[in-house]
């Protein structure tokens, strides 16, 4: 890992805190990790693992490789929670306090990211703009930026990535 990289990931992360905190806080949110995993370490994980990787193009490249980051990170979190869920020391709760719907969350979002993984060996292109749409939030503008694309492209292949993770995540 060279110094550089990590010296333009200390430039940048202060420029775009501000939006990556968005996306962490939307993302956190939607995936029901609740009060376990905090924004603003989602955030410190994204930012430790942006300064371990080879650099970035532009801006947009930047934050895309930060929602990744917050994508694994998440993955993470929920595969460490469900290998508590099974036994890994976590207290057990009685029937009565009702069902554990992050555990859910994090079931699905295991599920989504296997499926993903899938999908970009078959389609990288298709994968990064799900990457794009669901993990950093772009709109079609924005993701036809990051990736270098028409807009009509990323719709038609935002379209055929839902369609397709629908599918997969059904067989699951």
């Amino acid at each position: 890992m060279s110094t550089e990289v990590r010296t333009i990931a200390d430039q940048l992360l202060p420029l775009f805190y501000a939006d990556l905190k968005r996306v962490a806080h939307r993302e956190r949110a939607r995936v029901g990790a609740g009060m376990t995993l905090q924004t603003t370490a989602l955030v410190h994980e994204a930012y430790l693992k942006l300064r371990g990787s080879s650099g970035w193009n532009d801006d947009a490249h930047f934050v895309r490789a930060a929602a990744l980051a917050m994508r694994h990170a998440l993955i993470d979190h929920a595969v460490e929670k469900l290998a508590a869920k099974r036994g890994g020391g976590a207290e057990h709760l009685p029937l009565t306090d009702g069902l554990d719907v992050a555990a859910a969350s994090d079931e699905t979002l295991v599920a989504l990211n296997d499926a993903l993984e899938l999908l970009s060996r078959q389609s990288l292109r298709l994968a990064q703009v799900v990457e794009c749409r669901y993990f950093a939030g772009y709109d079609e503008v924005a993701t036809a930026k990051a990736l270098g694309i028409s807009e009509r492209t990323v719709r038609r292949d935002w379209t055929l990535a839902r369609a397709w993770l629908r599918r997969e995540l059904g067989r699951a």
